[in-house]
């Protein structure tokens, strides 16, 4: 589709979903706060074309729209994808004149893979050494620990296997020649630095600025280990992406990226990284992770910057993960035979909240379902999976659910999983990559009537009472600080019996939007330690609970500030708007 970065970038500019910025703008917080408001409103990409201390230009926002989506891609990836589904469920056994009938597709994925070239655009400037303090790099939040690279294309090769992984692992700029590798778990690049460590070598990296959006987006794509991002890459760009070789660096190039910065990670080097306010709307903190040590930044003569703002959703990679999974959920029932449909929702930061329609053909098979999904590559991070057999739109939450809580048998339809690896970015648990996961089944036919309205007493200690959807009620009540039992209160209290589950809040007012509903609830609650019920028996080692349900999802103390933009970095950018864009 888009051969390079500046091919999208002429589309966007005759499409009319570019704006260029003149006036100078700051990377420390300004460049960031205009980014928000923008695609708050659904507005444009922005190219900063004059960044304070620095000579390159700033683009951001390339996808925060599911137009731009269709114009980076078009729909060829996406038929390719179901097509290439039809076939591997049709040529089982293999059938000559079906191979005949798939012919075309044949001729597509000769397309795929790579080729070298020696005409790379990336290679015609060499700092060396680096001078990472040249480049735009922004500072989004600002209780940061610095500024970061959001938008990083990081390139490893297993040192034993030589499969390689690419991936958007942050990288907080501590100097000009070394950066953090923030290689959270359940990351290809971080396992490929495990195995350099076990042999005492140093992880050759390269990192990619840009390039055709195809590279960019297979970077973010959760595929399996070992499944090349670089084949997903031509796939979306409809061709063999272009790599150079170049003797300062074990790997090629991307030849039609902006930026390349080369260099390697050391065995056992850790250093302080973070805070920084990532995409589910909170800090994450400080903690040790290796470092990359840049050798050389290779860049075009006009090089432009890209970046990426993340924090509450929805922010851009909301629109790139909802195209990722619409792209990639035809190939669920290919692996997962029993799953029919598969959805995460951004709104909680994808991890938090998964839904799937499976196959009950048989009692309890949606759990073979379930342990399927929560074994699949980085699905195996979800907190929350709900499994019903009944079709539905997913991605219509407030239904979904509804059509659950119809179906749900607390006695037998809850498994919290406890001691468990957990998202290194959900500090819900109050440990780092540890906590418990959740199942929620609800199958068969409905066995309740759901209450939509609520006319009882609220439970001592809450204030206010609003309803998400039909058996789902949300209440308001004190600080958790002071008031820790009130959640096991309203579970025992008998006027909300009737009431499947309960979602007790800091402010009920989150139920008069699903995305805030979601956010809010997901994102501050961890299944062992914030679900209650009236009843928790044992029965043949299986928690047995007894209506109603009801999570805890009130602030706790210790948790990770919210992201909040700074008063005087809101005044600015309100006062310098029409310096920004003039009279649009």
């Amino acid at each position: 589709m888009h051969s390079s970065l500046r091919t999208f970038l002429d589309l966007l500019t005759r499409e009319n979903e570019i704006v260029e910025i003149k006036t100078e703008v700051d990377p420390y917080l300004e460049v960031a706060e205009i980014h928000r408001r923008v695609i708050a409103e659904g507005g444009p990409a922005l190219l900063f074309r004059k960044v304070k201390g620095s000579r390159y230009p700033v683009v951001t926002n390339l996808f925060g729209t599911s137009r731009r989506i269709d114009l980076a891609f078009g729909p060829k990836p996406e038929s390719i994808i179901r097509d290439l589904v039809q076939i591997a469920e049709s040529l089982l056994p293999p059938k000559p004149a079906e191979l005949w009938n798939h012919r075309s597709i044949a001729f597509e994925l000769l397309k795929l893979g790579t080729s070298n070239t020696s005409r790379a655009p990336v290679t015609r400037v060499i700092d060396r050494p680096s001078r990472l303090d040249q480049l735009p790099v922004l500072t989004t939040w600002q209780e940061d620990g610095g500024p970061f690279i959001t938008l990083p294309l990081v390139y490893t090769e297993n040192p034993t296997t030589k499969k390689h992984n690419l991936g958007v692992y942050r990288l907080q700029v501590f100097d000009p020649n070394s950066t953090g590798l923030h290689w959270q778990i359940q990351k290809g690049g971080g396992f490929h630095y495990r195995e350099a460590e076990r042999l005492n070598q140093n992880l050759p990296i390269a990192v990619f600025l840009g390039g055709p959006p195809a590279l960019i987006l297979a970077a973010i794509a959760p595929l399996p280990e070992d499944v090349p991002e670089l084949v997903l890459a031509s796939l979306l760009a409809g061709h063999r992406l272009k790599m150079v070789k170049v003797p300062q660096s074990v790997h090629r190039l991307a030849a039609e990226a902006e930026f390349a910065l080369i260099g390697n990670a050391r065995p056992h080097e850790r250093k302080i990284e973070g805070p920084f306010g990532d995409h589910y709307g909170y800090y994450s903190l400080r903690h040790e992770y290796p470092v990359f040590h840049v050798d050389a930044v290779f860049h075009r003569r006009d090089a432009i910057y890209p970046a990426t703002v993340v924090g509450k959703p929805r922010q851009e990679d909301y629109f790139i993960g909802d195209y990722l999974q619409k792209l990639l959920s035809p190939l669920f029932p290919l692996v997962m035979p029993s799953v029919r449909d598969l959805w995460t929702y951004g709104e909680t930061g994808f991890h938090s909240l998964c839904a799937a329609v499976v196959q009950e053909r048989y009692t309890r098979e949606a759990l073979v379902s379930a342990f399927r999904i929560l074994g699949e590559g980085q699905l195996s991070l979800t907190k929350f999976l709900i499994l019903t057999d009944t079709p539905q739109d997913l991605t219509d939450f407030s239904k979904l659910l509804e059509n659950v809580l119809e179906r749900f048998r607390p006695e037998t339809d809850l498994f919290v999983i406890s001691n468990v690896s957990m998202d290194t970015l959900d500090y819900t648990s109050g440990k780092v990559n540890e906590g418990s996961k959740a199942i929620m089944l609800g199958l068969g036919e409905p066995i309740r009537k759901l209450p939509r309205e609520f006319k009882g007493r609220l439970p001592q200690g809450v204030s206010r009472a609003e309803i998400f959807c039909a058996g789902c009620l949300v209440l308001q009540g004190g600080a958790f600080a002071a008031d820790q039992e009130l959640a096991s209160r309203v579970a025992l209290d008998v006027g909300m019996s009737e009431w499947p589950l309960i979602v007790l809040h800091d402010d009920a007012g989150v139920a008069s939007s699903v995305p805030d509903f979601l956010w809010s609830t997901w994102t501050r609650f961890e299944p062992a330690a914030d679900i209650y019920a009236a009843q928790t028996s044992i029965q043949r080692h299986h928690l047995v609970y007894k209506s109603p349900l009801v999570i805890d999802a009130r602030t706790k103390p210790g948790f990770p500030d919210e992201l909040i933009v700074r008063d005087d970095i809101g005044e600015l950018v309100s006062k310098r708007w029409g310096e920004y864009f003039g009279h649009r």
